[in-house]
């Protein structure tokens, strides 16, 4: 398993993103960090390449320019498109802006559109950050927001998912013969600022009931896992208080499970993934 860290990533094996490695290496994957810009050379080493947050460059959010360059080259995502419709195995996770619009040219090549925004559970005023953070998202079993798919399954009871918890994030739409697995009920709203976390009283607001913050998709041989918030795959502690985010935190005790059931569909029956053209 390849975990990007070549674009500027803001989650990384060796932060963020560290319980995430140690998780899967438990579960018997060989776990490293991909350093080398995507061409067919660095994905030939990759059985699964995961991409999480990545960043076009290291500049503070607040100077980035709008709308927000891809982290990606042109002949990268063409490298990845065709790396999975080899046989390759993707897990593209991207949060809210400006790490949504970063990553949206690689999910269109697969007919996922991004929305460069912050998905949040009602009216947000211009309070900003901390209002978005009032009410935890929860996808259930029970509601049909965690929808039934051989991930949520598992194996075996024991492996079985009820509910999963995310962290706002952005939503995005997914192609027909896509698969939604957490999908957002009809009170979630994308705020769409032209500056992260700058909201105003008249910050574009979009309704994205039924949109997904989760979907994976079989895309030629190769299988792709789509999702729209990163902190539900980690394991943190944020602000003074270290308050728990992420599998660690209330609500979220069957995070760590739906991650291992989710990589163990991507990898599932993994064979090399067939030499194409340059």
């Amino acid at each position: 398993m390849c975990v990007d860290q070549a674009h500027f990533n803001f989650h990384t094996l060796d932060g963020r993103f560290w319980a995430f490695g140690e998780l899967l290496r438990v579960d018997g994957y060989r776990v490293r960090a991909n350093r080398s810009r995507f061409d067919p050379g660095a994905l030939a080493a990759c059985t699964v390449l995961v991409i999480a947050n990545a960043q076009p460059s290291d500049v503070d959010w607040d100077d980035y320019p709008y709308p927000t360059p891809s982290a990606f080259a042109a002949a990268e995502v063409t490298a990845v498109d065709r790396w999975v419709r080899h046989g390759g195995r993707l897990l593209l996770i991207a949060d809210h802006m400006p790490l949504a619009g970063a990553a949206a040219g690689l999910a269109a090549a697969f007919g996922v559109r991004f929305r460069d925004g912050f998905a949040v559970d009602g009216f947000v005023g211009d309070s900003g950050r901390n209002a978005a953070f009032e009410k935890p998202t929860i996808f259930g079993t029970r509601d049909g927001t965690l929808r039934a798919h051989a991930i949520v399954k598992g194996r075996d009871p024991a492996e079985s998912v009820a509910s999963v918890r995310t962290f706002l994030g952005q939503a995005f739409q997914i192609p027909p013969g896509a698969e939604g697995l957490l999908v957002l009920p009809s009170t979630f709203t994308m705020l769409m600022p032209t500056k992260a976390w700058q909201f105003r009283a008249d910050t574009r607001r979009v309704a994205v009931g039924g949109w997904s913050q989760g979907a994976v998709i079989r895309v030629g041989s190769g299988r792709v896992g789509v999702f729209g918030e990163a902190a539900m795959f980690t394991a943190q502690v944020q602000g003074p208080n270290r308050e728990p985010l992420g599998m660690n935190a209330p609500g979220a005790e069957q995070n760590f499970q739906f991650v291992l059931n989710l990589l163990r569909w991507l990898s599932a029956h993994q064979r090399a993934p067939a030499p194409h053209p340059q």
